[in-house]
């Protein structure tokens, strides 16, 4: 579905969100101001329709987060003309405008450092949750009353164009391996904050490789963010938490709602719950899942889950090969679903009423000795793509782990 290059004021998406005015657009995504009924929201809808899934995906995940430095996702859907997703208003400037408008060239270390702080607070509580933002800029940090927001996690950003090219974030506060379109980790955005940090000092990013002196600030410094600028990405700090204590602003919190979720009484939940936070982070995934059989009745019962819906995933009950974690069970075989609602084993209903019906999904079922006793299920690609064959031996991997605990 295509949206329009202009929405007019008074238009309505999704049957309740009323365009008051534009906020910003690009290749991707378009973000308006609208009118709902809690109030005025960023509506962002989605200009390319290839990346629909994707687009779904993502709105589905970071509605689940809730920390106070990172914009809350309040809703999202899709009609016959739009996929849109409805953020908080942040009332402020981006760091762009308030660099334009007060740089000389940049702004006051103390300033800024203060600023990279609050930023780290934000990336390393989505780096936690298995989130990476992928595009760290100043553009996609707003200075409100209450201090640092993060805003613009890129839904659908990341499209291959005619000529085969990947577009992913703004150069020179990209890291090199996004540039190039190899994976994406939590150093990407190191790079990212880095490249943030030396935008405000200098008034303009970094150069890639080597870029010039920043006059004026202390040596240990510079010398921290010429390391979190690497262009390998193992030679920068492992963590924002890091460059920010390198920095001299230490993150404070990283405190905020969790996506994990276990079944009370369950031995070794925490490990659990790691295994299907790390699984997921590792596929890149929206969501993952441990069911276990009950043995008094047969049932999968799902005991730890990962990502969108988590609380809700926990605790529900498939009866002895229903669904794709069924049949994988029964088979004592991985089941893969490269389209999970084309699939006749898809256990449809039971989605719905979970509120979450996948795109995608690789099953591998837990076995000892030949007898199963539950499933590591796998759900959604964040980049849209299929789960596939060669997702198998790592998926089996995890499961594992998992038996290892039980």
């Amino acid at each position: 579905m295509a949206v329009p290059a202009v929405l007019q004021p008074g238009e309505v998406v999704g049957g309740r969100y009323e365009i008051v005015a534009p906020i910003s657009s690009g290749a991707m995504g378009a973000v308006f101001r609208a009118r709902g009924d809690g109030g005025d929201v960023a509506l962002k809808l989605l200009t390319n329709p290839g990346q629909s899934a994707r687009f779904d995906i993502e709105s589905r995940l970071l509605g689940r987060l809730s920390h106070p430095r990172v914009v809350d996702v309040i809703d999202h859907g899709s009609d016959d003309a739009h996929d849109w997703l409805a953020m908080e208003l942040i009332r402020g400037a981006d760091l762009r405008a308030v660099l334009a408008e007060r740089g000389s060239p940049g702004l006051p270390p103390a300033e800024v450092l203060k600023i990279a702080g609050q930023a780290a607070e934000a990336l390393e509580y989505v780096h936690g949750e298995q989130v990476v933002h992928r595009d760290v800029k100043p553009h996609n940090l707003i200075a409100s009353d209450g201090g640092v927001v993060l805003v613009d996690f890129g839904v659908a950003r990341e499209a291959t164009d005619a000529a085969g090219t990947r577009g992913i974030g703004t150069p020179r506060y990209m890291a090199p391996e996004v540039l190039v379109g190899e994976g994406v980790s939590a150093r990407s955005d190191v790079f990212g904050l880095a490249a943030t940090v030396w935008a405000l000092l200098a008034g303009s990013p970094p150069a890639y490789g080597d870029p010039e002196p920043l006059p004026g600030v202390e040596p240990e410094l510079e010398q921290a963010l010429r390391r979190a600028l690497d262009p390998r990405p193992e030679h920068r700090f492992g963590s924002v938490a890091a460059l920010a204590a390198a920095l001299g602003s230490p993150v404070e919190s990283a405190a905020g709602r969790t996506l994990a979720a276990s079944l009370p009484g369950t031995e070794g939940a925490d490990v659990l719950e790691s295994i299907v936070r790390t699984a997921a982070g590792v596929f890149d995934a929206a969501a993952a899942s441990i069911a276990l059989i009950d043995h008094t009745t047969g049932e999968l019962v799902y005991h730890a889950a990962w990502g969108a819906l988590a609380e809700e995933t926990v605790g529900i009950r498939l009866t002895p090969g229903q669904g794709l974690a069924g049949a994988a069970v029964a088979a004592l075989e991985p089941v893969m679903a490269p389209d999970c609602r084309a699939d006749e084993r898809f256990a449809a209903a039971v989605a719905a009423g979970i509120g979450y019906v996948p795109n995608t999904m690789l099953v591998v079922p837990l076995a000892r000795a030949g007898v199963a006793v539950g499933a590591l299920s796998i759900l959604d690609r964040r980049d849209g793509e299929a789960l596939d064959q060669a997702d198998v031996a790592r998926a089996q991997l995890f499961a594992e782990l998992a038996l290892a605990v039980l």
